[in-house]
């Protein structure tokens, strides 16, 4: 039952006044904006000037079809979000549609539990961009806040002065037009020890880290003023410094306050307690605004507050007193986690992302920032850990993986579908490329993605006529060489993704017909220079097809592939993956049983 409203706008694109209508009524309940359109030209133009998040539209239509409305809209906005409606007999659109990178192709008559499940998914990408600008925006205002609160400047590697703001200009009485171009010395005043200025030059150019000090500055007038300071920085990708920017407070009144205090050698007891009492209130606000765990030395938790419990499922009771290590994740190491905690004493602070685990055994995923709180005399007290919860950003994120990989094993199954042959097909060759890649030596994350791009490697059949392919005699040559076309076509269809998965897809669409002698197609790479992933396919899709009925052939006897597979070796075949195949055929064998008789 579909019960939930998206927070989303909807152009519905239908030339046929009563499926319109039918489905609009469905619509009308889940949508939150909705424009109807009965033609692509009149649904282009309200895209227009509309900027709906969402199109959903038919293919067959008057004045202008739905695919080339899809791509006037692309060309205009190429981050539109598309889903097409089609006849099953429409599949010619389908290359067009992924072509245009189509979020879904939904087929008629139409699954209204399915439609809403890719509407779902796109409405929650979408809510997530809005979420994402609504960031970014904050973070506009921030940076406004701190220019306008705060005394920031900025300099080049040498220390010259490129940048001031007006709180720079106003604390120190001098102009913009004085201070741009030259060193910060104009502003130094002699009380400051040279020994803090070798520290922070140290720290920052050296270290390349931020430093954070106390200095008291001149004004232009020779008056002076106390700037507590943060100096950064700004590294490119190779650690070269382009720039390093200052953000200071005015403490002058404090610093004045205070040497008047240590003059008189006391702190009344009035302001000791107006003190105190801003300290209660910042923390209470610290508290109340953040997820906060606190460690002992000797790692047992001293303190959770209660959004901490809020999203463990554990009592305060429950975990007060009780070593770290029982709320760590299995799959965890604990040395890793150890190494934080090491890093963030050695350091004052560490950051980065953690898996958990909460009372009922449900995985959590969070940025953690683990701080380390020390005495005056830098002696640790405990660790201080505030996290943010981002279980729901990763589970959307492993839920879109998992969606490509189904895409990937649908197109790779609509392939040898058009061929006759099972959708197993791809799912063997799939298997056994990972199991080759892994004996190979390919790490365990090559191995996965030469696993997921290879259900692609015969894509490009879906543009190879139903007479060539399921021909059951021997193709002529002019036949053999349209069936050819099919490497080129799948790489063509492939090699424009920015996605890892689909661009290995394009290499192994491409090169699995290559040849280790050069005879092979559609290039005629030989060696090595046949990327590693073609020739793993290579070997893995001629043993499947051999093992199983074809059209065209029976299936051959093992004792006759092996055969064949050592007269190719170095021929057809790249020499050392022929030999790790053979030496393993057991476990080859093992998947070729696994799905044996399944479709």
């Amino acid at each position: 039952m579909i019960n939930k409203k998206y927070n989303i706008s909807l152009l519905y694109v239908e030339d046929d006044e009563l499926t319109r209508e039918g489905l609009s009524s469905i619509l009308s309940y889940h949508i939150d904006e909705l424009y109807f359109a009965s033609n692509g030209e009149e649904g282009y133009e309200l895209y227009k000037s509309k900027k709906p998040d969402l199109v959903l539209s038919d293919i067959k239509m008057p004045k202008l079809d739905g695919i080339a409305m899809s791509k006037k809209i692309k060309q205009y906005d190429p981050l539109a979000r598309i889903i097409l409606l089609t006849a099953f007999n429409e599949s010619e659109y389908l290359l067009e549609s992924i072509k245009l990178n189509i979020d879904a192709y939904i087929t008629k008559p139409v699954n209204i539990e399915e439609l809403f499940d890719n509407i779902q998914k796109i409405a929650e990408i979408v809510e997530l961009k809005k979420e994402k600008n609504k960031i970014n925006n904050l973070l506009d205002e921030y940076k406004k806040t701190v220019d306008l609160s705060s005394i920031v400047s900025k300099t080049n590697p040498k220390g010259i002065i490129t940048f001031v703001n007006e709180q720079f200009e106003n604390i120190s009485g001098y102009k913009k037009e004085e201070l741009l171009g030259k060193s910060h010395n104009i502003v130094r005043h002699e009380d400051t020890p040279a020994e803090v200025f070798k520290e922070m030059w140290h720290t920052i150019r050296v270290e390349k880290k931020p430093w954070y000090g106390k200095i008291k500055n001149k004004k232009k007038d020779g008056g002076s003023y106390y700037v507590k300071t943060v100096i950064n920085p700004i590294l490119d990708e190779d650690g070269n410094i382009l720039e390093f920017i200052a953000v200071r407070s005015d403490i002058t009144e404090l610093e004045e306050t205070k040497l008047k205090l240590e003059d008189a050698y006391k702190v009344t007891a009035e302001k000791y307690t107006h003190a105190s009492s801003l300290s209660r209130l910042y923390e209470d606000a610290f508290d109340k605004s953040s997820i906060i765990i606190r460690v002992t030395n000797d790692m047992k938790i001293k303190y959770v507050n209660d959004m901490f419990c809020e999203l463990t499922g554990y009592s305060k009771e429950e975990l007060i007193g009780e070593s770290y290590w029982t709320i760590k994740h299995p799959k965890t190491q604990k040395n890793l986690l150890e190494k934080a905690f090491i890093s963030a004493k050695e350091d004052g602070i560490w950051k980065g992302q953690l898996k958990g685990i909460t009372k009922d055994k449900k995985d959590i995923h969070y940025i953690s920032t683990i701080v380390s709180i020390k005495d005056i005399n830098n002696n640790l007290i405990e660790y201080l850990g505030i996290r943010l919860d981002i279980t729901k950003v990763i589970a959307l994120h492993e839920e879109l993986e998992e969606t490509q990989r189904e895409i990937i094993y649908t197109m790779g199954e609509i392939g040898e579908t058009r061929s006759k042959e099972t959708g197993f097909h791809v799912k063997r060759v799939a298997e056994y490329s990972k199991l080759l890649a892994l004996k190979y030596g390919l790490s365990e994350s090559e191995s996965e993605t030469l696993r997921l791009a290879s259900p692609m490697h015969d894509i490009g059949k879906v543009g190879i006529p139903d007479s060539i392919l399921n021909k059951p005699g021997k193709l002529t040559v002019e036949e053999y060489d349209k069936m050819k076309e099919h490497t080129q076509i799948g790489y063509e269809l492939l090699k424009n993704s920015t996605r890892d998965i689909l661009k290995a897809s394009a290499i192994v669409a491409y090169e699995h017909h290559e040849k280790w002698d050069g005879s092979g197609y559609p290039r005629g790479l030989s060696g090595e220079n046949i990327h590693i992933f073609g020739r793993i396919t290579a070997i893995c899709d001629v043993f499947d097809a051999l093992a199983h009925e074809r059209p065209y052939k029976k299936a051959w006897e093992l004792d006759r592939i092996i055969a064949l597979f050592k007269e190719e070796r170095a021929k057809h075949f790249d020499p050392t993956l022929i030999d790790l195949f053979l030496e393993n055929i057991d476990d080859f064998l093992e998947i070729k049983n696994a799905y044996e008789g399944r479709f």
